[in-house]
C-alpha cells in the first residue's frame, strides 16, 4: 500500500525548518489557528465520523461511508479544472450528521497561475485558493450566504484585527475516484468538519 496523502501532508506541514516554497506560501497566508485546524484533520475526521456513527442526523447516511472511507489521492492540476457537480454533508457538532440531498454548481478554474475554487450557487456559497502541497490540495477561502459577497481569505491580514474570523475556511482536496473529489474543511462553527463531494 503507498503512502497516504494525508500522512505526508501532516508530516511535511509539522517539519516548518524545511518547508518548500509553496507550503511557506499558505503557510504565510494562513492563520495560526487555521493552520492548526489543518493538522489536526485525522484527529478531527475520526471524532466527526463517531458523532455521525453513534448520533441521529438528517439525510442519506450512506453518502458518507461513500465518501468518507475512500483514501485521498494525488490529482494533477488539469485534471481539476472544469465544471463539476457538487453536494455537501456535515459531520459532528450540532448535529450528528446533515446530508444535503440537492447538487449544486462548483467551478474550478485557473487564476493568476494558480486555482481557484467556487461553489457558485445555493443558499451557502464558497471560493478561495488551492495550493498544491504533496499531491493533495490547501484550500485558503470563505464562506458566504446568498446575496453576500465572497470575501478573501483573510488570514493573517492586518486590517482584519483578528487571527481568524468565522467566515474563513482552510481544507485539504483530494482525488477519490475517476472524477470524484473530497473537499474537507476543519469547521468553527455548527459542525467538527464540512464535507465537499465533486463529481463529473
Amino acid at each position: 500500500m503507498g503512502v497516504r496523502i494525508h500522512d505526508v501532508f501532516l508530516a511535511t506541514a509539522l517539519t516548518l525548518g524545511v518547508a518548500t516554497p509553496v507550503l511557506a506560501n499558505w503557510q504565510s497566508i494562513a492563520s495560526s489557528p487555521d493552520i492548526d485546524r489543518l493538522v489536526q484533520l485525522p484527529q478531527t475526521r475520526a471524532r466527526a465520523m463517531e458523532d455521525a456513527r453513534t448520533g441521529e442526523g438528517r439525510g442519506d447516511w450512506r453518502v458518507i461511508p461513500r465518501v468518507m472511507q475512500r483514501e485521498g489521492r494525488a490529482i494533477p492540476a488539469n485534471a481539476m479544472i472544469g465544471n463539476w457537480r457538487c453536494r455537501q454533508f456535515k459531520l459532528g457538532g450540532m448535529s450528528a450528521y446533515m446530508v444535503y440531498d440537492q447538487w449544486f454548481n462548483c467551478r474550478i478554474r485557473p487564476h493568476n497561475g494558480g486555482l481557484v475554487f467556487e461553489k457558485l450557487n445555493g443558499s451557502q456559497r464558497m471560493g478561495g485558493f488551492l495550493y498544491p502541497e504533496k499531491g493533495a490540495w490547501v484550500y485558503l477561502g470563505s464562506s458566504a450566504v446568498r446575496g453576500e459577497r465572497i470575501d478573501p481569505y483573510s488570514g493573517r491580514t492586518p486590517s482584519i484585527g483578528a487571527a481568524v474570523t468565522p467566515d474563513d475556511q482552510i481544507g485539504l482536496l483530494t482525488g477519490i475516484g475517476n472524477n470524484h473529489l473530497r473537499l474537507e474543511i476543519p469547521a468553527v462553527q455548527e459542525s467538527l468538519l464540512d464535507v465537499v463531494e465533486l463529481v463529473r
